[in-house]
């Protein structure tokens, strides 16, 4: 067995910690886990027949934009590429319905979808790249 993940995270598996006695946790990204737990810094998922352990620098619970700006950075740039996108393709498509005569209500809705398709695409984008370029970063 393998006690580095492609992640970067320490395996530990179950023989050595069957049970883990704290509290679970909503924060973080569950990736495939039963269960996720913190405790202070780290950062705790549970496998079926393993765990994975990493230490994150900011807490949180403590300071979650912190959190998202040092640990997680992906989050926010996916975020914020999905609300640029998709106000941007919003309001053109919007603007082109109008001047083809459409009633408001008819290009208010093409707009949303338009601006909602063009979001989720920019933001699941834009969250590969940089958890791409993280990775990388860490090897």
């Amino acid at each position: 067995m393998e006690f580095i993940d492609g992640d970067g995270n320490i395996v530990v598996p179950r023989a050595v910690r069957p049970i883990m006695e704290m509290g679970e946790t909503a924060l973080g990204s569950k990736k495939g886990a039963r269960r996720q737990y913190r405790y202070g810094n780290l950062h705790i998922r549970d496998y079926d027949s393993h765990y994975t352990v990493h230490m994150d620098r900011v807490d949180p619970r403590k300071d979650p934009l912190g959190h998202l700006l040092v640990d997680a950075p992906e989050y926010l740039v996916g975020a914020a590429a999905a609300a640029i996108v998709g106000r941007h393709v919003g309001k053109k498509v919007y603007r082109k319905r109008k001047e083809d005569g459409k009633a408001g209500r008819d290009a208010v809705v093409d707009a949303i979808i338009a601006g909602g398709l063009a979001a989720s695409a920019a933001g699941k984008f834009f969250f590969a790249a940089t958890n791409a370029a993280k990775k990388k970063k860490v090897d």
